[in-house]
């Protein structure tokens, strides 16, 4: 049972726990960057009809897009050892923190995935037809025409999926990584403030949340300068 509420515990924790969200920023930021590499790569085969390649991917995001990330941690936390085991590699005494950003990578990559599959679906083929009949590259048709439009359609499902993966991070502390929420979680076994301690959590989060927000809308903003309607980042 938690001690008497005491709200002013909650500008004392806050601190605290913003002293660990360096390593929430770190995880954010690697799982966002390399899940936008796996995207790509992942998107390849279906744009391009790529077969079994194509049949591959589409169960990888089809598993993704099926099972709680929670569960995906500790099939990574678990299972890669385990199955590196077998070839005698051992990764057991790994970092944590390296399990987690493959994880959230994996399942970041999987959602870009889709994105840009779409937005470079949504993109006129006429487009890429006129292109060609000018002389034009398919490199040059497809960063010059291609993906400046493609871009501008993926970025705020982008910019969700960013927010969203900074929300998932909070569950690296059910492996053992010391973020904010591992931090939120000692905290509380040692002073029993729970309800504090989860508030001046929500309270960090949301500040980092409307910080990013802002971010992508004055990005957003930006990209679309010269077209005549933009959409706004949910």
């Amino acid at each position: 049972m938690g001690k008497v509420f005491d709200p002013s515990l909650i500008l004392e924790f806050i601190p605290t726990l913003v002293k660990y969200l360096g390593v929430t920023l770190e995880i954010l930021v690697a799982s966002i960057f390399l899940g936008t590499i796996i995207g790509i790569a992942a998107a390849i085969p279906k744009l391009f009809h790529i077969p079994i390649v194509k049949q591959l991917v589409t169960i990888y995001i089809s598993f993704i897009r099926g099972t709680p990330i929670i569960i995906q941690l500790f099939l990574v936390f678990y299972g890669l050892p385990a199955v590196l085991s077998i070839i005698n590699i051992d990764i057991s005494r790994m970092d944590a923190l390296y399990f987690v950003v493959i994880t959230y990578s994996l399942s970041n990559g999987a959602i870009f995935a889709e994105i840009f599959r779409g937005a470079i679906s949504a993109v006129e083929f006429g487009q890429t037809e006129a292109a060609y009949s000018i002389g034009m590259t398919p490199f040059q048709n497809f960063t010059r025409i291609v993906f400046p439009q493609a871009i501008r359609v993926a970025f705020p499902n982008i910019a969700n999926t960013v927010i969203g993966s900074l929300k998932d991070t909070s569950l690296a502390f059910t492996i053992g990584v010391m973020d904010m929420m591992g931090r939120g979680e000692t905290i509380i076994a040692a002073t029993a403030h729970a309800l504090e301690v989860y508030i001046a959590l929500s309270v960090v989060y949301y500040g980092v949340v409307l910080i990013l927000e802002k971010g992508f809308k004055v990005f957003e903003k930006y990209a679309n300068r010269y077209q005549g309607t933009d959409t706004s980042v949910a």
